[in-house]
Formats: C-alpha cells, structure tokens, sequence
C-alpha cells in the first residue's frame, strides 16, 4: 500500500494502516468506545468556548475519503479554547465520516451506541509555529466531535454543508464555501468526553486532544442519504458510494476518559 493509497475497502482499510503508518499500531489511538460509568468526573475541567469568524470559511471538498471544509488559520480569527485544553487552538479544518446505514457511521461508541454519524472540527495549537509542527507534540491538536444522530426534530445546521453535495459530487471536486460558522453545528448541552489519543486516518499521529459532545445532533435520512450520493471515485470514473469512511475502535489502553463534573 502506498502512502497515498489507504482508503475504507478490504484491500487498503484500517486493518492494513499500519503497514505504511506504523503509529497506527500505537497505544493511543482513536477513535475507543465511551462507557459512562468508567468515565471519571474531573472537577477540574472547564467548560470551552470557540470564536469563530464566518469569513474564515473557505472550500469544501471531496477528496475520495470524506467531505471537509477548510479555514484560513493564517491567525487567530478562528479559535477554541477552555475545556481541557492550555492556550488558544486555530480552526483548520471539518470533515464527517458516515456509514453505508443509519444505524453505523460514527467513530467513537457511547455507552455501545453507534451513531449514523460524526463531524470532526479540527483545530491546532497556536503555541507551535505552524500545523506541521503541531502534528508532532501530544497536545499539538484539538478535535471537537459531534455524533450525528438520525430522527425527526432535526436541527436545520447540516442543510448549509448538504446543500453544497451536489457541486461536489465526485472525487476532486471542490466548491466555494464562504461565511460558513461551525458553530452552528454544536448541539445545545455542550457537556463532553476528553481523552488523548488520535487522528482517526493516517498517519493516525497520536496529538489529539479529543472533546466528544455528550449529545448528538439530529440530522434527517434525507440528509444522510445526500452524504451517500457522494462517489470516491473522480468523475470520468464509474460511480462508487462514499460510504462507511469510519474507523474500527482501537484500544483504550490504560487512558482515562474524563468529563466535567456539572
């Protein structure tokens, strides 16, 4: 497998990572299953906060692999702080990973629940000179997680990204996506889940803070099924659904999940 081959199938998925991201074999990888009652009451986290300004909103893609949505982190106009984090973290990037049916999709499991699916935001340390640099140091990256849950009272969020599907339908196809605020997305409880552990596609750097919002949003079948029109395959190629883009559980190791205590 070379380096810009992995993918989702049987002959370059996660199971063969490791063989050209030997990390990906590592102790602290993600995406690892939550059980509420191992996760330990942490009287000493904080809540967070994100100011994000809409302008910074750039593209969105498809890249084969996922839908992601980038930002100018040239500065500080996008940032997250608080939680269990130290300084200021730049927005970067958004990308979602769903699966083929509703009943699978996200990559973190909460109390044995898959949901259908999960938004990353990605934000990296602005105490490192630059996103490159932020890859190699444990605290270098910060991802805000947002299960998506499938039902009736929908949250009308999503319907900025999935309008935009069509325009990118085919792998390499990339639109303009401005004033865009991910804010937007998060749900009403802002309680989470923290741990340390890793990007969910290689290399699978082990940099990431994780903060997992206790409580999905709810997005439509319609919605789903528009992330699943998607091909990751270029256009002159024959369509192939851009599905199931998640990653097995990894192992927790001796890692403690915490959450606040409110």
């Amino acid at each position: 497998m070379t380096q810009t081959s992995w993918g989702y199938s049987k002959e370059n998925g996660p199971d063969r990572w490791h063989e050209s991201y030997p990390i990906a074999k590592g102790n602290n990888q993600s995406p690892v299953a939550i059980l509420t009652k191992d996760v330990y009451k942490d009287p000493i986290l904080l809540p967070w906060f994100t100011s994000y300004d809409p302008g910074a909103a750039k593209n969105i893609l498809n890249n084969g692999r996922t839908v992601r949505v980038a930002f100018d982190d040239t500065f500080d106009r996008s940032v997250l702080r608080g939680g269990p984090l130290q300084g200021i973290y730049r927005l970067r990037q958004l990308h979602i990973h769903w699966g083929s049916t509703d009943d699978r999709g996200s990559e973190h499991v909460v109390d044995l629940t898959r949901h259908a699916g999960e938004i990353h935001i990605v934000h990296w340390s602005t105490k490192y000179s630059n996103y490159g640099d932020a890859l190699k140091k444990p605290d270098g990256v910060a991802v805000l997680a947002i299960l998506l849950q499938v039902g009736k009272t929908l949250k009308p969020e999503m319907k900025r990204i999935v309008e935009e599907i069509d325009a990118i339908k085919t792998k390499g196809k990339e639109a303009p996506f401005p004033n865009f605020d991910p804010s937007i997305l998060f749900p009403q409880n802002r309680s989470y889940f923290t741990y340390q552990g890793s990007f969910t596609t290689p290399p699978c750097e082990e940099c990431v803070t994780w903060i997992i919002m206790k409580e999905p949003i709810i997005v439509s079948a319609d919605q789903m099924a528009k992330l699943r029109s998607l091909s990751s395959k270029t256009a002159d190629e024959l369509h192939c659904p851009l599905v199931d883009n998640w990653r097995p559980l990894q192992p927790l190791n001796n890692r403690m999940i915490r959450s606040p205590c409110q």
